[in-house]
């Protein structure tokens, strides 16, 4: 499988962020962000189907892949500030932001607290369901998961896992659990799309479409016989969809444009 294209360290907020790149450089770009027991490796795939269009800059956050994080696991808007001064030492301010799993809480609690620094965003198998808040309820569903998802996403798992540790991902997924994402998604003020994997145990379409219906500029789309992995497992459907928004940005600052030299 072809690699990426090159890697960048930035230090802020007292880590040194690794991130993972693919795709023409000064063209459009959009940001990845993963989930607990994840890394860049799991936007690989995704970042080839979409490189003939658009740059894939795609995340460690603090504690997970090459990322070095804390002795303690960073809670929600621990990771969340941690994007943010990641994103202000980049000057990727007003990203676009595709997203996996808890990356998807991760960018909602920065779309809440510095939406000056979002662009649209995609919030691909958006978790926790308000009603499995409970490893018991949880659990199961991310073992179902597992057997669902291409045999290729097993060595992206095991390194993502051997990476944050499994004490880390037990700390962040109970982290995960205590935030009640529901509260802060009428807050967004960017377009948002929600995806979601027509067999993906782990969020439920009640639960998703629930998030989008929160949404004030939310849509919900759904790709059938795919798993929660859809950056994995369904790389060009999830590029086609990320595309789609890139050109909704597009068009939003072209409409806005004649407005601002009119102000002048």
């Amino acid at each position: 499988m072809r690699g990426w294209d090159d890697h960048e360290f930035t230090p802020a907020a007292g880590y040194r962020f690794h991130a993972a790149r693919l795709g023409p450089p000064g063209g459009p770009e959009v940001v990845c962000l993963h989930g607990i027991s994840a890394s860049h490796l799991h936007w690989v795939r995704f970042a080839r189907a979409l490189a003939p269009h658009a740059r894939t800059v795609a995340l460690d956050l603090p504690g997970f892949g090459r990322t070095r994080g804390p002795r303690r696991a960073l809670d929600v808007r621990g990771l969340s500030r941690a994007l943010a001064a990641w994103l202000r030492a980049t000057d990727r301010g007003g990203a676009v932001l595709v997203t996996n799993s808890a990356g998807c809480q991760v960018a909602v609690d920065l779309a809440v607290h510095s939406p000056e620094l979002v662009g649209p965003v995609l919030l691909n198998g958006p978790t926790i369901d308000a009603g499995a808040r409970t490893v018991r309820h949880h659990l199961p569903r991310v073992v179902l998961n597992a057997v669902r998802e291409p045999p290729s996403h097993l060595p992206v798992v095991l390194y993502g896992f051997l990476r944050s540790g499994p004490r880390r991902n037990l700390r962040t997924f109970r982290h995960l659990l205590h935030d009640p994402v529901e509260r802060k998604l009428g807050l967004l003020t960017t377009p948002t799309v929600v995806v979601r994997g027509s067999r993906d145990p782990i969020t439920p379409h009640p639960w998703v479409r629930e998030v989008a219906d929160l949404l004030p500029d939310g849509r919900l789309t759904e790709v059938p016989g795919a798993p929660h992995t859809l950056n994995h497992s369904s790389p060009v459907e999830m590029a086609r969809i990320t595309r789609e928004l890139l050109t909704r940005r597009s068009e939003s600052v072209s409409a806005r444009a004649p407005e601002e030299r009119t102000d002048r």
